[in-house]
């Protein structure tokens, strides 16, 4: 049976839409250069939090310039196309009214080379702009806006990793020095938050994946929104990633990732049965989850505290929201919250701004009744 709907689609057709060649590196490497930490970096004293609130969800000091449909061609993967948009740090012209992005803008060079955030276009379209804000340039990638469990599971992490190679080996004319390819983040919300998790250096576990979907009681939640599509037909899902992504000593898939991304921030992800235990173990970089305690379509417990749980990278943090559920998205609060946490975390390994570390601390998610540090129990 082939099915229409697909995991976490009632909110992937809906978000906002935003308006070379090379051979791709496959490697695992922790690259972060911050200090282990657990769950998250050492927080300032409680009085001090009660004070900042979410500031960080209030726009930056950047103006913010954009291109649109830049067209490259991927000659590694029989020429599939990958188109991007680019909002960076600009320049604002005298006669400016624009409240939000100038198209074509100068390059704001001041302080450049800025680091490097990667999303799909529609999460940019959401999370760009305000990134920007802080001094980051920000590549969302066009088009990936179908979210079927198949070979997407494949394409569209590698489109990301093409498009970071692309922005960082060969500059856009006129945004030369703009751009710190070696310090790159990734986030994502519901499949987009799949393909941040892809990047993690998470590893697919084949044997788990198919035993689970070949489990006769699988759960209706599965079926329903085509989890185990891909098992159905796994040699010709295999053969679609190639044999550098499949063989290995181990059983477990070579990670879909490059050194030059050093953290990723998930949100409201989906994926898990398809890494298991095993493969999220081999996540090796700084990784923030927000995750809904009542989301129902990426379920919180069997999808964000799960792979919560099984990452064994000591510089994880998860912080759950309590009561909210997968449409939260379209809550201006809650993406407020979304907005501030981006900006620390990326902010704070990206950046090096350790002074961020405490937008994102246990102290600071304590003050708030609406979140928790780590996974919710009612």
């Amino acid at each position: 049976m082939k099915y229409t709907s697909t995991i976490c689609i009632a909110v992937c057709i809906i978000l906002l839409s935003a308006c070379g060649t090379s051979t791709l590196t496959l490697t695992s490497v922790s690259p972060t250069k911050k200090p282990t930490i657990t769950q998250s970096p050492t927080p300032e004293p409680t009085a001090t939090l009660e004070s900042i609130g979410f500031q960080l969800s209030e726009s930056g000091s950047y103006h913010v310039g954009i291109r649109r449909n830049i067209a490259y061609e991927d000659s590694s993967r029989d020429g599939r196309k990958v188109t991007i948009t680019i909002w960076y740090p600009g320049v604002e012209p005298q006669d400016s009214t624009s409240t939000d992005h100038i198209i074509d803008a100068m390059p704001d060079l001041n302080n450049a080379p800025y680091p490097l955030i990667l999303s799909s276009s529609k999460v940019g379209s959401i999370f760009a702009s305000h990134l920007v804000s802080y001094g980051f340039i920000y590549v969302g990638i066009n088009g990936l806006d179908t979210y079927l469990w198949n070979e997407n599971l494949i394409d569209q992490p590698l489109d990301i990793l093409f498009a970071l190679h692309q922005v960082a080996s060969n500059p856009l004319e006129g945004l030369e020095g703009m751009i710190d390819g070696e310090h790159a983040g990734v986030l994502g919300y519901s499949f987009d938050g799949y393909n941040s998790l892809a990047l993690s250096g998470a590893r697919v576990d084949p044997e788990y994946y198919l035993e689970f979907c070949a489990n006769p009681s699988l759960e209706e939640h599965w079926i329903k929104w085509g989890y185990c599509e891909p098992a159905n037909t796994w040699e010709e899902f295999s053969d679609h990633a190639g044999s550098a992504i499949t063989t290995s000593n181990d059983g477990l898939w070579q990670p879909m990732t490059d050194e030059r991304i050093r953290a990723v921030m998930p949100m409201a992800p989906d994926g898990a049965i398809l890494f298991g235990e095993r493969g999220l173990s081999s996540v090796d970089r700084p990784t923030l989850i927000i995750g809904g305690t009542e989301d129902d379509i990426c379920t919180y417990n069997n999808e964000a505290v799960y792979i919560f749980e099984h990452i064994s990278a000591s510089n994880r943090t998860m912080i759950s929201f309590v009561g909210k559920g997968h449409m939260m998205i379209y809550d201006v609060d809650q993406v407020a919250y979304m907005k501030h946490f981006a900006t620390a975390f990326f902010g704070y390994y990206l950046q090096m701004q350790d002074d961020y570390s405490k937008y994102f601390s246990e102290d600071f998610i304590s003050q708030h009744d609406d979140l928790v540090w780590g996974v919710y129990t009612k």
